[in-house]
C-alpha cells in the first residue's frame, strides 16, 4: 500500500468515527432541548374522569326548565331561538345524530376520557385527545404550536383547539365550532362562537372552566365550570348513533313553537315566584346587583314542589317529590315511664 492509499484509509476511518460520535450527540442534544421546553409541564390529565354531578345538578341531569334563561347573558336573537325550541325535534331521524359541541363537556352529565398523544423522541405531549359520548363529539387539543385554520375551513361539533401551558394550568382556545345548543332547553350558540378553557388538576380532581363568547347570540362571555374525579372504574365508551323513526310525522314537519305560542315560558317564574323579566335572562341577570332590588319584596313559595330531595343521578326524583314534602316526620316516641321498684 503506497502513501496515498494509506492516507485515504486513515481519512475514511476518522470520518466514520466522527459520524458515529456526532450523530448520537446531536440526537441527545435534541432530546435535551425538547425536555428543557417541558419544564413546569409535569401535569398529566390522562385517565377516566367521572362527572359526579355535584354542581348544577338540575341543569346537567334532568335538564333545565323550558324558558329558564336566568343568569344567561343572552340577547333577543338567542331568546327567540330558544322560545321556538321543542326538544322532540331531536327525535327526527335527520337530527338524532347531531352532536353537542365541545362546550358541552362542562354543561352535560357525561364522563370524560383523556389520553395524551406523545412525541416518540422527546416525550412531549403533542395533543390531548378527549372522548366523545352518545351525544358529544370527541375532540383534540393540539399542543405542538400549529396555527388555527382559515376562517373558511370546515366547522365541526368538536371545533379546532390549541393549548398552551400557563404554569401548571392548561389553557385551550377553540374556534370553528358548528352552531349548537348550550342548554337543553334550546338556548343556542352560533358558528361564530369561540371558547377558552382552563384545565387545573388537584390530586384526583380535575376542574375545567369554560368561557364561551358569541357575537351573534350572547351579550357577554358565558362562564361555567365543572369538576371531575379520577376513577379507574369509569368507562367512557363510544356509542354509535343509528337514526330511526321514533314518531311518525308528515314530510317536512319540524316540531317548533311559533312566536308567542310557547305555553311554558312562564312556568319557572310561577314555580319559584320569580319576576318573569328575570327568568328571561340577559347580561343584567348575571350580576348580584340585579337581585338586590328584589330582596325586600321576594316571597318564597309556600312549599317545595319539584326537585325537593335534590340528587346526583341522571334521573330526577319523583316528579312531585311527595315522599319529601307531604309525608310528615315521624313523631318521636315518648320516653317510657319508669316502673317503681317493688317494696321490700
Amino acid at each position: 500500500m503506497n502513501r496515498v492509499e494509506r492516507i485515504s484509509v486513515v481519512s475514511g476511518i476518522v470520518v466514520a468515527a466522527l459520524v458515529c460520535v456526532s450523530a448520537p450527540a446531536w440526537a441527545q442534544g435534541g432530546v435535551q432541548a425538547a425536555q428543557a421546553a417541558l419544564q413546569g409541564q409535569q401535569i398529566d390529565f390522562s385517565g377516566s374522569w367521572a362527572n359526579r354531578l355535584h354542581e348544577d345538578w338540575v341543569e346537567r341531569a334532568p335538564g333545565p326548565h323550558i324558558g329558564d334563561y336566568l343568569g344567561l347573558p343572552i340577547n333577543d336573537e338567542a331568546r327567540a331561538v330558544a322560545d321556538a325550541y321543542q326538544v322532540s325535534m331531536q327525535n327526527m331521524p335527520e337530527r338524532q345524530c347531531i352532536l353537542y359541541t365541545s362546550q358541552y363537556i362542562v354543561m352535560g352529565p357525561q364522563n370524560l376520557r383523556i389520553e395524551a398523544q406523545l412525541d416518540p423522541i422527546s416525550g412531549a405531549v403533542i395533543a390531548w385527545n378527549m372522548s366523545g359520548t352518545v351525544d358529544r363529539a370527541p375532540r383534540t387539543i393540539w399542543m405542538d404550536g400549529r396555527p388555527h385554520p382559515s376562517k373558511n375551513a370546515a366547522h365541526t361539533p368538536g371545533g379546532f383547539s390549541t393549548g398552551v401551558w400557563e404554569g401548571q394550568m392548561l389553557t385551550a382556545h377553540t374556534t370553528h365550532l358548528k352552531t349548537g345548543l348550550v342548554w337543553r332547553n334550546g338556548v343556542p350558540h352560533s358558528d361564530q362562537a369561540t371558547m377558552s378553557e382552563h384545565f387545573v388538576r388537584h390530586g384526583d380532581l380535575l376542574t375545567i372552566t369554560m368561557i364561551l363568547e358569541d357575537p351573534v347570540y350572547w351579550e357577554e362571555p358565558f362562564i361555567r365550570s365543572a369538576t371531575f374525579q379520577l376513577d379507574a372504574g369509569t368507562r367512557v365508551l363510544p356509542e354509535p348513533c343509528e337514526p330511526q323513526v321514533e314518531i311518525p310525522r308528515k314530510p317536512g314537519e319540524v316540531p317548533h313553537y311559533l312566536p308567542g305560542e310557547n305555553p311554558y315560558l312562564d312556568e319557572v317564574a310561577k314555580l319559584y315566584n320569580l319576576p318573569l323579566e328575570a327568568v328571561r335572562g340577559g347580561a343584567a341577570t348575571t350580576y348580584p346587583e340585579y337581585w338586590k332590588k328584589y330582596r325586600a319584596t321576594y316571597k318564597a313559595p309556600e312549599k317545595c314542589t319539584v326537585y325537593c330531595c335534590g340528587g346526583t343521578t341522571l334521573t330526577a326524583p319523583n316528579a312531585t317529590n311527595a315522599a319529601c314534602t307531604d309525608t310528615p316526620a315521624p313523631t318521636p316516641a315518648a320516653p317510657a315511664t319508669p316502673t317503681a321498684a317493688p317494696a321490700r
